[in-house]
């Protein structure tokens, strides 16, 4: 019988996306794993991947449509002998549709706004060990990066995908249970606003155009609202000394390696030893690197730090995982491409979702100081301004010092004055002392 191929979820808060392009015609041949197409959501541009084989029978949903739901068919695939004949009678009575194994998003039994609006992950088939006759394991590329991520042997996975090979959701269904959450008591009612009409008739006509917001800006406005709703915030903020951590950046990047070209294989930043900074801070006062949940505190073991990007429009916040176990080399190297793929949106929606904390850096604007908002679920977001030259009193002398003020954004549900104060302090020591960061 055909198959459909769906719209996939590509994200756990995706309802819709556009079919940006196929990359694949009516009639072309197909194996699972061929990419077939292109679609945008508000955060990012994502390859579907084929997980059946045959002919591309029919295109239904033609390449640049917009607002195209979540799990609607978009194409049929037509397997071994089938022809246009059997699509006609693919519509009266479709079978099971398989998904595109992105379809499958994580679950991650967290509350906030990317708990809501899942796609249904199908149930693994078990089956024969997908074994190839050289001993290979038969799996997606997508699997194997999903299985590499979550640590998971993927000799061990059962594989629910054609001739049983391994696909997204079986690496998915076969991570561990995540801790029980009890369902969160109803948000706040939102606070109205002013009715559209009622602005409009301040201004007069003429004088304004009306820019409809896309995506990606709806998407960061009902998360703001969400996170002012229901975190109660508070601010702590601290000025530290930047002028050790200068001079071991100068260091550092006078010594690194070159290429063939004798072009350096990395200049660190100041954003650099931040993010290191944190993530060290957080393992010092593990205290601090928590999500609440309605069922209890999720205490989380590695220093998994966002980075907000600023794109057109809007931004993203991609995720060094483990950033406490990495070299400030490393993270610069890793930071550059997350950034730089950021600015495309080509980030996967695991490089963006999840994480502990956030870092905003708006120092190179010459911004001095500001407070974020949290970034539901994490429990703290570290605003950092920029380094500027002061004049200091130490030991009742008058010194000039280059200074950075940090403000950290709490979620006083998870993290009270004391706790923050303190994971404050740890991130000063290591700012201020970084030869404490490359022990």
């Amino acid at each position: 019988m055909p198959t459909n191929i769906l719209m996939p979820a590509l994200s756990p808060t995706m309802e819709k996306g556009k079919l940006a392009r196929w990359l694949k015609k009516e009639g072309d041949q197909v194996r699972s794993g061929d990419v077939i197409a292109e679609i945008e959501t508000d955060k990012a541009t994502m390859e579907v991947e084929a997980v059946d084989e045959g002919k591309l029978g029919k295109i239904i949903v033609p390449e640049g449509t917009d607002d195209v739901a979540v799990n609607t068919p978009i194409a049929v695939i037509l397997g071994e002998g089938e022809d246009a004949s059997a699509i006609k009678i693919q519509s009266q009575a479709p079978t099971a549709a398989r998904v595109p194994e992105q379809a499958a998003p994580p679950s991650q039994g967290r509350s906030g706004p990317a708990a809501d609006n899942r796609a249904a992950s199908p149930a693994p088939v078990t089956g024969p060990m997908p074994h190839k006759g050289n001993g290979r394991v038969f799996s997606s590329p997508l699997a194997r990066r999903l299985a590499k991520q979550h640590n998971l042997d993927i000799a061990l996975v059962k594989g629910s995908g054609p001739h049983g090979r391994i696909i997204a959701r079986d690496i998915e269904a076969s991570k561990p249970a995540p801790m029980a959450v009890s369902s969160p008591q109803a948000a706040p009612a939102a606070a109205t606003g002013i009715p559209d009409a009622m602005i409009l008739k301040i201004y007069e006509p003429g004088t304004y155009e009306v820019v409809p917001h896309d995506g990606m800006r709806k998407i960061i406005a009902s998360r703001l609202v969400l996170a002012k709703q229901t975190i109660p915030h508070f601010y702590l903020t601290i000025s530290c000394a930047l002028d050790a951590l200068l001079g071991v950046r100068e260091k550092l990047n006078a010594h690194a390696p070159q290429d063939k070209q004798k072009a350096p294989l990395w200049k660190l930043s100041v954003n650099d030893f931040v993010i290191k900074s944190m993530a060290l801070a957080l393992q010092r006062v593990p205290d601090a690197n928590v999500t609440w949940t309605e069922a209890g505190m999720l205490r989380h073991k590695a220093s998994d730090v966002g980075v907000a990007v600023a794109i057109e429009g809007g931004l993203f916040t991609p995720i060094i995982r483990k950033a406490e176990t990495k070299t400030l080399a490393q993270i610069s190297a890793e930071m550059k491409d997350l950034a730089a793929r950021a600015r495309n949106r080509r980030l996967a929606p695991h490089e963006y979702q999840g994480g502990t904390t956030a870092i905003s850096n708006l120092g190179m604007y010459g911004i001095q100081e500001f407070s974020a908002v949290i970034n539901p679920p994490h429990a703290t977001i570290l605003a950092v301004g920029a380094g500027e030259k002061r004049a200091v009193v130490e030991s009742d002398t008058v010194v000039v010092r280059t200074m950075m003020t940090v403000t950290l954004s709490c979620d006083h549900r998870a993290v009270d004055g004391a706790l923050g104060s303190e994971l404050l302090r740890a991130f000063k020591s290591y700012i201020e002392d970084p030869a404490l960061m490359l022990a």
